[in-house]
């Protein structure tokens, strides 16, 4: 999908899809970096973070395990509830494993807080985080991001994986959507 064809509904383009490939493949060179031995289980959290993941893991130069969970905090809203719940969890054993959460957005925090707290009791050897997009001005609660492609303003974020109500998750670029398309709802 193309962000010209929905410039009614976009307010602007935050980061278009060259930049987020070019700042993936820092991100991948910075991970290898951090792991020169066994390389970790990468573990999305879908639905938002398959694109992050899908171009993530081709950009990164070892053999990459996936694995995915869904959880939800949002249902079909602009903020979330903070409330998490499991709707599919891992199917790998993680014990004695370095894990990779890998996210689309980090915002208040406080999903991957309490799935990296829920990792390291599962036996986790480690946990970090990399995400393409963070909202600080956002944050709940403290959460170390390890990686981070790009700090963004409070907007809602559409885009590369990012929906409002399962719509834009296809569009090939980050854009905020126009107010006018969720407050109407």
């Amino acid at each position: 999908m193309d962000s010209e064809q929905l410039s009614g509904e976009l307010a602007t383009i935050l980061y278009t899809e060259a930049q987020l490939k070019a700042r993936l493949e820092e991100l991948a060179r910075e991970i290898e970096a951090d792991y020169p031995g066994e390389p970790p289980l990468l573990v999305g959290v879908l639905k938002g973070a398959i694109m992050v993941m899908a171009d993530l893991s081709r950009e990164l130069r070892f053999h990459a395990q996936m694995d995915w969970m869904v959880v939800s905090s949002y249902g079909a809203g602009t903020k979330s509830s903070g409330v998490v719940r499991i709707l599919k969890d891992l199917d790998a054993d993680i014990t004695d494993r370095d894990v990779l959460i890998v996210e689309d957005i980090v915002e208040s925090g406080l999903t991957l807080s309490w799935l990296k707290e829920n990792f390291l009791s599962r036996g986790a050897r480690s946990v970090k985080i990399v995400t393409m997009l963070r909202k600080p001005e956002l944050a709940k609660v403290e959460i170390t991001v390890d990686y981070v492609g790009y700090d963004i303003p409070p907007d809602f974020v559409v885009g590369y994986g990012l929906d409002y109500a399962e719509d834009y998750r296809n569009l090939r670029d980050v854009a905020v959507l126009a107010p006018h398309m969720y407050e109407k709802k």
